[in-house]
């Protein structure tokens, strides 16, 4: 009985130290209203492409656990059926994950993919944006960001077959302001 006893005080122990720890992880989360951490990444096409790259323009800035998986290559489907009507609003869609930039690039051939997915091998700016899992692939999260470079707006566990015209809501919503 000790020994249960034991074990269930340590279990409990173990499962509010997890709970405090997805609690600080959404903390650093970036919010609305915050300038946008830099970004300064490796691109399919062996570019390095940052965000400050794109001041003047809007940009959605999405991470994403993994290239050529079905989620992902579903989300990356849709923002590049609706590049014309980012382009129309003056944004740029830039991906982020943590595969290679040759991943990327065979990603971006396979499926026909014409904006830029950067590669953050290091998961230093997937870290940086609160979007790292602890199976080590980024969370699926995206941050639209203004033309001045700060954000703002957030979607967090993204679904990725509605998720454009959520974004693109939002991105109509906001140059009407």
């Amino acid at each position: 009985m000790g020994l249960f006893h034991g074990v269930r005080i340590l279990a409990t122990v173990i499962m509010a130290f997890g709970i405090a720890l997805s609690g600080a992880a959404a903390g650093d989360l970036p919010q609305a209203g915050q300038d946008a951490p830099d970004v300064s990444l490796p691109s399919q096409d062996g570019s390095t492409v940052s965000l400050k790259d794109f001041r003047g323009k809007w940009v959605v800035l999405y991470f994403y656990p993994k290239d050529n998986t079905p989620g992902c290559t579903i989300e990356a489907h849709n923002f590049q059926r609706d590049l014309s009507k980012y382009e129309e609003k003056n944004a740029v869609i830039v991906g982020v994950s943590v595969d290679s930039a040759d991943s990327h690039k065979d990603f971006c051939t396979k499926q026909s993919l014409t904006f830029k997915l950067l590669a953050d091998t290091d998961k230093k700016v997937v870290a940086e944006y609160g979007s790292l899992r602890d199976s080590g692939v980024a969370a699926r999260n995206t941050f639209l960001i203004d033309p001045k470079g700060k954000i703002v707006k957030v979607w967090t566990a993204v679904k990725p077959s509605e998720h454009s015209e959520e974004v693109l809501a939002a991105l109509s919503e906001l140059q009407k302001n």
